[in-house]
């Protein structure tokens, strides 16, 4: 596997060969003062300034341009959904450039800007807004400076394939143009205009560049990676959380051929040999001498939501409109439930570090690079300038899993086996039983209508662990728990609404008069959870979803009517009205064969980013429990379309990890701790689930802002879902996931 260029290029920032520094300090300084800091964790020193330009406003530390090329740097990393094509697609369009003259850089401590974490559907919003801004802004300096050079004005010169042209034919390629430009300067709050009828790849269907290597089983993740001298490491964990390690034979594993290091600090164990054979016999003849004591035990599963109502707790109030007196009409009162989920990565976490001298290189797919140096730099007690973390893809992603803690796994190790890369490969159950787990919900609803069949008060409820515990400290590292001197995970502190936490998307979009929505974040967590795609937006869509159905039922109202007629916004209006229009919603209601169902959801991600509706059609066999979707339409607004068919392969993939959710995903444990360690005991959707047929159809709204694409459809599935099931059953469900209960399950 090629590896990335370890050399900071500190030269591209030309305020270090200048006297700029100074005033640079001059300007930042107040701002720092009084900096705040967005929800992906970065401090926002320009808050008029586009999307990630917020946090990063000088143009050099987006694009250069010298003798040796275009460069562009993103602090975004690719997790699987294809950004790194799309904005190498905005860079190059907005520089006017083809897309190979464009040398793409994202996510390495020593040379991108620091943009947080890639998550919550941010990368095109934030990332993507500031690529667009700053190409912009610096192909109209590019053009200033050319036409001084060439004695014209910039109007009549033109731009092609990275050469700038004047209307008699002199041309000046952009390396000679930016010469004498400095852009080590803030970006501006308003761009250039770019003519959407000009573009040459916003709106087109590039290959992604992630693609080749993955489905020729090229190297392509960091899983691939092998580094001249490495060394293959294991950890053993204890059966549980909190158990003591008593006694180990360490002395005897250290003797185990090509065994080069065992690692004991405290409660953490781990081996590191020649080869990864060795290292995972070493590992097993650890794990088997091993002897532990546990500390704790867990309630059941059937206790899990009594328990979450009843442990200590924040409340936050995210609506409160006075209720309403002509309440008189249908009312619906539920309680919807959400078991604990894994992301499931398909390939377990991985990590390289090498202490070369004093400083620290991580090669990680975590989806923080910046963050998670940090973390790292305060776990080993070392400067964080002498901490660099470069992002290499992994084999699965779906949010916050184990790859910072195999990270601090491979620092850890690194540490004592100094001058030796140490390739750190979790197992199968180690990412099963350790990683963070999608937070398990329960939630309380009760609403109903008005004399006339329109909404009238809703009071909701919730009650959730975290959504959003990542590396603020070195003690949100799983591994700092087991060390000799363990370090204590920051307090939880939920995402502020509108982005909202386990309250994503618990404020209905929908006209209600009398509102009431309650948070209740539980702070005393029974497992570890944090960020799982869609957060909160997925159960609360579900009881949302759930209720505007059963409504619509009781007013005597179609299902989509209903919703339209409870909504202002016209984007939001026209995405329900095509997704039925395609499915061809009445016709598909009115023919119905026994044992079918159709279900409808919308919903726009945290009320602020991309509006998706989904209509679907499933077939419930009573007699073998299965469930098959002949039909699923999803419809989609995220603003300006860069790449259609990424757009709809983040659809897609959404609608069948819904799906898997939404039936099938459930984290088993008892008293003892979690027993999901493998496939068979953690099942997901089958190949010979998926959907038969899935439709995607996309408004665009070229010139418009980009609104965010890879979680909308997980939540507006699992309702549909939910809504589809009771039309063909006769039964409404409110507890997930539907085939693990009565009165679904087998």
């Amino acid at each position: 596997m090629k590896l990335p260029d370890e050399s900071v290029d500190e030269s591209r920032r030309s305020f270090l060969r200048t006297g700029v520094l100074v005033v640079s300090f001059a300007l930042f300084a107040p701002s720092r003062l009084f900096a705040k800091k967005d929800t992906l964790g970065t401090e926002i020193l320009a808050p008029n300034l586009p999307g990630s330009l917020k946090s990063n406003p000088m143009l050099d530390a987006w694009i250069r341009i010298d003798a040796q090329g275009i460069s562009v740097y993103s602090g975004k990393v690719e997790l699987g959904t294809g950004v790194r094509t799309a904005l190498w697609q905005i860079a190059a369009d907005q520089l006017a450039v083809p897309l190979q003259a464009v040398h793409f850089v994202t996510a390495d401590t020593g040379l991108t800007p620091n943009e947080g974490y890639t998550a919550g559907s941010h990368t095109m919003a934030d990332g993507g807004t500031a690529i667009y801004n700053a190409s912009a802004q610096v192909r109209k300096m590019l053009l200033d400076a050319a036409a001084k050079k060439l004695g014209t004005s910039a109007e009549r010169l033109s731009l092609k394939d990275g050469t700038i042209v004047a209307q008699d034919g002199r041309t000046l390629t952009y390396a000679q143009a930016v010469e004498g430009i400095n852009l080590h300067r803030y970006a501006d709050p308003v761009s250039p205009p770019s003519d959407p009828a000009r573009y040459r790849y916003i709106g087109k269907s590039i290959p992604r560049v992630d693609i080749p290597a993955k489905v020729t089983g090229g190297p392509a993740y960091v899983q691939d990676m092998r580094l001249p001298g490495m060394l293959h490491a294991r950890v053993v964990r204890p059966p549980s959380r909190g158990a003591v390690l008593e006694e180990a034979d360490i002395d005897g594993t250290r003797r185990m051929p090509g065994v080069v290091a065992v690692v004991r600090d405290g409660n953490y164990l781990a081996v590191a040999a020649s080869s990864e054979w060795q290292a995972i016999l070493a590992m097993r003849d650890l794990q088997q001498s091993a002897k532990w004591h546990p500390t704790r035990t867990w309630f059941t599963p059937d206790e899990l939501h009594q328990v979450l109502k009843e442990l200590p707790h924040q409340d936050f109030l995210d609506a409160d409109q006075p209720m309403v007196v002509d309440a008189t009409g249908p009312r619906v009162k539920a309680t919807t439930t959400k078991q604990y989920l894994q992301h499931g990565s398909i390939g377990p976490s991985c990590a390289i570090a090498h202490l070369d001298g004093d400083t620290l290189t991580v090669w990680t797919h975590t989806q923080g690079v910046f963050p998670l140096r940090a973390g790292l730099a305060g776990m080993l007690d070392m400067p964080i300038e002498k901490v660099r973390c470069i992002h290499v893809e992994g084999a699965g992603c779906y949010g916050h899993n184990g790859a910072d803690d195999a990270a601090a796994d491979a620092a850890l190790i690194a540490a004592h086996v100094p001058g030796r890369p140490v390739r750190v490969q979790w197992m199968r159950d180690q990412e099963q039983m350790w990683e963070p787990f999608g937070a398990a919900m329960v939630t309380e609803l009760d609403a109903s209508l008005d004399s006339s069949g329109r909404l009238a008060n809703w009071r909701y409820e919730l009650w959730s662990t975290a959504h959003n515990e990542r590396i603020t400290n070195p003690g949100r590292l799983m591994p700092t728990w087991l060390l000799a001197k363990p370090m204590v995970p920051a307090p939880s502190v939920p995402i502020p609404q509108p982005e909202g936490d386990a309250d994503r998307n618990a404020i209905p979009p929908y006209r209600i008069p009398g509102l009431k929505v309650t948070m209740h974040f539980v702070t005393q967590m029974p497992f570890r959870t944090s960020a799982q795609r869609s957060l909160g937006a997925h159960v609360n869509v579900v009881a949302m979803e759930s209720a505007m159905d059963e409504f619509a039922a009781a007013a005597g109202k179609d299902a989509t009517d209903f919703r339209l007629q409870h909504l202002e916004d016209p984007r939001a209006k026209a995405v329900i009205a095509l997704a039925r229009d395609q499915f061809d919603w009445a016709a598909r209601l009115r023919n119905l064969p026994r044992g079918s169902g159709v279900g409808f959801a919308f919903s726009r991600y945290k009320n602020i980013m991309g509006y998706c509706a989904v209509a679907m059609e499933l077939h419930f066999d009573e007699e073998t429990r299965e469930v098959r979707f002949p039909h699923i339409v999803a419809v989609a607004d995220c603003g300006q379309v860069v790449n259609p068919d990424g757009l709809r392969n983040q659809l897609e993939g959404g609608i069948v990890q819904s799906i898997s959710w939404t039936l099938h995903e459930e984290v088993l444990f008892d008293k003892d701790g979690v027993k999901s360690v493998d496939w068979a005991t953690y099942p997901i959707l089958r190949f010979n689930q998926v959907p038969a047929v899935i439709e995607t159809f996309l408004i665009d709204q070229p010139g418009d802002s980009f609104l965010g694409a890879a979680e909308i459809a997980q939540a507006p599935t699992a309702a549909a879902l939910v809504n589809a099931m009771a039309r063909a059953t006769g039964v409404r469900s409110h507890r997930l996931p539907l085939m693990r209960y009565p009165p679904f399950a087998g």
